[in-house]
């Protein structure tokens, strides 16, 4: 498919966070603090709907996520719709309600394959981190996602207390069979944020998890593909985030609200629309909030004479508007930002000396509450 003009470029994947709805209680956990707002969830014959336009955009890839997206009735409804719509589908889950009967529906129903996350590979330390006795049907669900042949991604979200384990969580991933390990650490949004003291690994932890990655690399070779992605706060120049704003990919929330990115909810001084008002097409074409930061001409300095403003287009918005309270501010992760002496406070608080391990965390809100509507119920609840 041709692409449009530049301001307008066709995006590849479409994250359906069907719920926020969870069982788990992760401390690093990037949904929205403001759970109770997210109540009203889209009805199936929404998400149909939005499974067609996407297809219509040129969209190549569908994520089903959430919060836990299995507790949603609808789930292989919707992974049919997409696979009849031509998009390779991806389930995200926690798995813990990932059993037999669900996963041969989702096979029947054409579902492409399935991303597991962990929160370690050593049950006690996981179980603490998740707020629940999860890991043993974590184990279950991968071990039935393989024998029912579909490709499994291991998802680790990293952090300070987990990162020591680093060597045992590589073994883990190859033992169950994974063909991608994902060791992303944790981005500083939702719950995360509330929890940065207790979450933000120091840089000898770091030096060392990266030097387990690169010994695991080179004895695994291609059975296993490692992805290791290091914190924003100990770069010297920000991520190039979703391959800039607007630019590859959208979010739908649970309530229909569409993002450019997971977290831009946070950026309070945006209006995002919703597909309940309006097409998937326009509002990632003309919707002011998927408009305000394309292109270059919303930069200030220093990004706007930055040579390198087409290589990370000034890093995050959400992470600027979250540290420094302007969306429009460079990313304070670069270190010619402004603002750059905050990170550098929080990354000393993280590698004192004298740190007492470890400070506790407030735990995310566990949520599993009412089933959506069936197909042409538009009703409130």
């Amino acid at each position: 498919m041709q692409r449009k003009e530049a301001s307008h470029p066709i995006p590849v994947a479409l994250l359906a966070e069907l719920t926020y709805r969870c069982p788990l209680q992760c401390p690093y956990c990037s949904n929205p603090l403001e759970l109770a707002a997210y109540r009203q969830e889209l009805e199936t014959e929404h998400w149909l709907r939005v499974i067609d336009e996407a297809a219509a955009l040129g969209i190549l890839h569908i994520h089903f996520s959430g919060g836990e997206p299995t507790l949603r009735a609808d789930l292989p409804v919707l992974v049919d719709a997409a696979r009849k719509a031509g998009l390779y589908s991806n389930l995200i889950t926690s798995a813990t309600l990932f059993n037999r009967k669900k996963a041969l529906a989702l096979r029947e129903a054409g579902l492409d394959s399935v991303q597991i996350s962990f929160q370690a590979d050593e049950p006690v330390l996981a179980n603490h981190i998740a707020g629940t006795q999860a890991h043993a049907k974590k184990l279950e669900a991968a071990a039935l996602t393989k024998e029912l042949g579909w490709p499994l991604t291991v998802n680790v979200v990293v952090h300070r207390l987990n990162i020591d384990r680093f060597p045992e969580i590589i073994e883990f991933a190859h033992s169950l069979g994974a063909e991608r390990l994902e060791l992303a650490h944790t981005q500083y949004y939702g719950w995360a944020l509330r929890n940065r003291a207790a979450l933000l690994p120091s840089e000898e932890q770091l030096r060392r998890a990266d030097a387990a990655v690169e010994d695991a690399r080179a004895r695994l070779g291609n059975t296993l593909q490692i992805l290791h992605v290091i914190p924003d706060y100990y770069e010297k120049y920000p991520k190039p985030c979703m391959n800039g704003w607007g630019s590859t990919h959208l979010t739908v929330a649970p309530t229909g609200v569409v993002l450019p990115c997971p977290a831009a909810a946070a950026i309070k001084t945006l209006k995002f629309d919703n597909v309940r008002d309006h097409s998937l097409g326009w509002i990632w074409r003309d919707s002011p909030g998927f408009n305000a930061y394309r292109g270059e001409s919303w930069m200030q300095s220093p990004c706007a004479t930055c040579p390198r403003r087409t290589i990370d287009f000034g890093g995050c918005r959400c992470q600027a508007f979250l540290v420094t309270g302007d969306a429009a501010a460079t990313d304070p992760v670069c270190h010619l930002s402004p603002q750059h002496n905050l990170i550098e406070t929080w990354r000393g608080q993280a590698n004192a000396p004298a740190r007492v391990e470890p400070d506790p965390f407030e735990p995310r809100v566990a949520t599993v509450r009412r089933q959506p509507a069936p197909v042409g119920d538009s009703g409130s609840r």
